[in-house]
């Protein structure tokens, strides 16, 4: 199993774990934020499961339906976690608001304490496993899956700290006003989710800097009179390039080549940690303005 799946599997048996247990804790207490927290984690579970069904076929290789792969699944993914995400927090800022309208009480705090701790104790553990997966892969679908969780971690210290508010004061309406905020930083964390399906499925240009050195190296090559349609985008850790470059028409193939093989190493080590797929066409004439 590739490490990306096995860190899907691990999200979602960690999702189904906290879940069963916030449920339990929720109809002991009656807290809009355990409640809340609940429903995150069962949202968290459905995500999770989805995600390692969009990996395992991302990862499948191309055939003659899919000529380039299936690996574009990952955007839809990214797209449903970002509806997901929202309207989870549109449902909690809804689920607040009445609470503190009818001024509603928490039970058993002490119990829905001990219960946060533990969820970010294991969350947090969860963040940092997938977000080294995400560094070593480069995978979107991991990358919104350690934000979106990074996002629970950030919400569970909130209701860990209030509780305890609640639990010296006994200000109630505390736990409303405070999921109304946890619900409006949710909706704004989940943006980023959304750009970066954007940024896939329009095969965004990686950073601007490297395509810039890459400039810079095909400009040095003397026997490249100029170049065209530089081209750059990035699929996990594969960015690839495509560029036309223009020789003098009575250049030997075989001398194009080496230049051809030069800028290929050359490019390959302006970023080392991810691997490059380079398509370089050979002019022998610009038809750049054709």
């Amino acid at each position: 199993m590739s490490l990306q799946k096995t860190a899907t599997v691990v999200s979602s048996i960690t999702a189904f774990l906290l879940l069963v247990i916030k449920f339990v804790v929720w109809i002991m207490s009656w807290s809009i934020a355990v409640l809340s927290s609940a429903i995150d984690s069962m949202l968290d579970l459905f995500v999770s499961m989805f995600n390692f069904f969009a990996v395992k076929n991302a990862e499948k290789d191309a055939d003659d339906q899919y000529n380039y792969g299936r690996w574009k699944v990952e955007a839809l993914a990214s797209l449903l976690e970002w509806l997901i995400i929202s309207g989870s927090g549109l449902y909690i800022f809804y689920a607040s608001v009445i609470k503190f309208i009818n001024n509603e009480q928490v039970s058993y705090l002490w119990v829905s304490v001990a219960i946060m701790l533990v969820s970010v104790v294991v969350t947090w553990a969860l963040v940092y496993f997938l977000e080294y997966v995400a560094k070593k892969t480069n995978n979107i679908v991991i990358k919104s899956d350690a934000l979106h969780y990074k996002t629970d971690l950030y919400s569970n210290l909130w209701i860990l700290i209030w509780l305890a508010v609640i639990y010296f004061t006994w200000f109630y309406q505390i736990d409303a006003i405070l999921w109304v905020i946890i619900a409006c930083y949710i909706i704004y964390s989940a943006w980023e989710l959304i750009e970066n399906w954007y940024k896939l499925l329009l095969d965004a240009a990686i950073d601007e800097k490297e395509v810039e050195q890459i400039k810079e190296i095909i400009k040095k090559q003397k026997l490249v009179t100029n170049f065209h349609e530089l081209r750059t985008r990035q699929v996990w850790n594969v960015k690839y390039v495509e560029v036309h470059l223009v020789f003098n028409p009575d250049i030997l193939l075989i001398d194009a080549h080496r230049v051809w093989d030069h800028i290929e190493s050359k490019i390959a080590q302006i970023d080392k940690e991810h691997e490059w797929k380079i398509m370089i066409h050979l002019d022998p004439y610009d038809d750049s303005n054709v």
